[in-house]
């Protein structure tokens, strides 16, 4: 299911979102008519649209195009992607109207199996909003997958580790929950993460991974899964930590629609 501000979406529609690929999104996994941290989704799509497009995105009507689609029992994915039909390469000036696509996908079993990831020097463009830009993400965790690997994970130059490509991280020391200090998307699930278990954020390079107990991937869609390897180190993939955060999560409780 696809919808245009509340109609079907015609593929001339689709075809500038497709070639110019310019605009923002937000991923929310919908519990029997619920989304946690609901309003988070909400603020970064008004916030990334002042970005990009210079203008506030009503928030309200975001809610209700996404309640249209939403079944009222189950568990699904939905997209919501701000972007501008009208948007033209030669003129990016002119994207002040942005539109509002809501799509539907099933959406998976909770957990997952843990992830092996490589690192990667990469930092996304404007790593603040969540973009449509994919190219750089799509590319590295291709090579990734390509050598093995399920994913990729960014790191800087010098090796201090900011984010996955559609994932925050996070790490565990033994007695803290750690969160890179580093360029990243604030991520809802990281943030409600951070609103119920204690935490505390500092630089994280591929050379202290190998003193860490624990790592893991946070994002709506797959909630906290499990990092078993970065690189060749290997790590506790059923470390005590990952049932505690799941579950924290999970008893976070969802917004209605």
């Amino acid at each position: 299911m696809a919808e245009l501000n509340g109609r079907p979406v015609t593929l001339d529609e689709l075809q500038t979102l497709a070639l110019t690929n310019y605009g923002s999104f937000t991923s929310l996994r919908v519990d029997d008519g619920r989304v946690r941290g609901l309003a988070m989704h909400l603020e970064r799509l008004v916030r990334d649209s002042r970005i990009l497009f210079g203008v506030d995105l009503d928030a309200e009507h975001v809610r209700e195009l996404t309640r249209k689609v939403a079944p009222p029992e189950g568990s699904t994915t939905i997209r919501v992607t701000v972007f501008d039909p009208s948007t033209d390469l030669g003129h990016p000036d002119r994207a002040t109207a942005p539109h509002i696509l809501v799509t539907q996908r099933s959406a998976g079993a909770l957990p997952l199996p843990p992830l092996s990831v490589q690192s990667t020097v990469y930092e996304r463009d404007l790593p603040e909003v969540k973009s449509v830009g994919l190219f750089g993400t799509l590319h590295h965790r291709r090579i990734a997958q390509l050598n093995g690997y399920d994913d990729a994970l960014f790191v800087d130059a010098e090796g201090a580790i900011s984010e996955g490509g559609t994932w925050n991280i996070g790490f565990f020391d033994g007695d803290h929950v750690i969160w890179p200090d580093a360029p990243a998307l604030p991520g809802v699930t990281m943030l409600l993460l951070q609103n119920v278990h204690e935490y505390r954020t500092a630089r994280i390079t591929l050379a202290d991974v190998g003193r860490v107990q624990a790592a893991f991937a946070t994002n709506a869609a797959i909630g906290v899964r499990a990092i078993a390897r970065i690189d060749d180190v290997q790590l506790l993939a059923d470390h005590p930590i990952h049932d505690i955060l799941r579950k924290r999560y999970m008893d976070v409780p969802g917004e209605p629609i």
